[in-house]
């Protein structure tokens, strides 16, 4: 059977492989094994994302080894965990409104697009690139303010070396992250917390809205390439979700291979927004002898003179790293857990 002919029966639905719909979770269990999941995640791959926020906030040119060196060799693996409290506090609520915005967009946009006529590779790409950015702007409200204070935290130790220091650091010296909340709100406010928030939506919103569509694509091309194709619900279901050829270890594959080509595409085209919203977060100007949060032309005015382009894209290879381990282990596991979460239920009520 071909995809063409597939996309060619109107009662019959893609699902390569299961595909499990909002409807048919089991919503606690989702919420709470992902809060257990995407912890432990994040744990793992929390020294990349300091030593891509070190790099991105350097005003020279500063390779990813000697980076490393330095934190390692000036504050030992501690300097890799700089913040990671505030962070993975702030990860299981903006996990929960990302999750929850990403499955109900999907779904309900899912099945508009089908109604109003779209083919369904069509109609998953446009739902995966909605729900990409509603996720995105929903866990921007929580992540944004965590994100202020963590990125804070970790570059902290950047002055303690001469070869990485940052001559316009902000001068606070926070103990931990509740003591850099508090000073934070007391200088600028609640302002100070959302510091960049614009420039968030910007970078993650087109970011996530590009990885879901790139993802959406390249997975279903990846599968047809290797022979799988679309199978009517009625033929395919069994005892406990849909049925499918695939066995388990190629679908982690395809899924893993799909999540880091989604990955290089989504890095490349925003990382020059993310080295602007990593600025406007960490970085102070000077004016009349105070210091003062940069505005955004500031920072690319900035940027601009220390190397043009090339500025912007510095932390590219650990951003464009992290992503990829992150898109990838977070696609697994994130399919392992809606198979987990999902609803017993019966063939027939289907």
């Amino acid at each position: 059977m071909s995809l063409d002919a597939a996309e060619d029966e109107s009662t019959s639905e893609i699902h390569i492989p299961a595909e499990i719909d909002w409807d048919m979770l089991d919503k606690s269990k989702f919420f709470f094994l992902g809060a257990a999941l995407f912890s432990g995640v994040s744990t793992a791959l929390y020294p990349i994302v300091v030593l891509k926020t070190r790099l991105q906030v350097s005003a020279t040119k500063v390779s990813c080894f000697k980076m490393s060196y330095s934190i390692m060799r000036h504050e030992g693996l501690r300097g890799f965990y700089r913040g990671f409290g505030t962070s993975l506090m702030g990860t299981i609520p903006a996990r929960a409104f990302y999750m929850a915005a990403l499955e109900v967009t999907k779904s309900g946009v899912g099945s508009a697009t089908i109604k109003l006529g779209f083919s369904d590779t069509t109609a998953m790409a446009i739902a995966n690139a909605a729900a990409g950015l509603s996720s995105a702007m929903a866990a921007q409200l929580v992540w944004t303010p965590i994100d202020v204070v963590s990125q804070r935290l970790m570059v902290q130790g950047c002055n303690i070396n001469a070869k990485t220091s940052v001559s316009n650091l902000n001068s606070c010296v926070y103990k931990n992250g509740i003591d850099a909340f508090r000073k934070i709100i007391y200088a600028d406010g609640l302002r100070g917390l959302y510091r960049g928030f614009g420039i968030s939506i910007l970078t993650y919103a087109p970011s996530n809205a590009v990885w879901w569509t790139s993802y959406s694509v390249a997975h279903r091309l990846i599968w047809s390439g290797l022979g799988y194709y679309t199978s009517k619900k009625d033929e395919s279901c069994i005892s406990g979700g849909y049925g499918f050829k695939a066995d388990s270890k190629a679908t982690v594959a395809v899924q893993g291979l799909s999540a880091a080509l989604a990955s290089g595409v989504s890095a490349i085209i925003t990382m020059p927004l993310d080295t602007i919203k990593t600025r406007l977060q960490v970085l102070d100007g000077e004016e009349n002898g105070q210091r003062r949060p940069l505005t955004a032309l500031q920072t690319v005015r900035n940027l601009v003179k220390e190397g043009g382009l090339n500025a912007c894209y510095r932390g590219l290879g650990p951003r464009w790293a992290s992503m990829a381990m992150s898109a990838t282990t977070m696609i697994t596991t994130y399919e392992f857990l809606k198979r987990l979460s999902t609803k017993n239920q019966d063939c027939s009520s289907r």
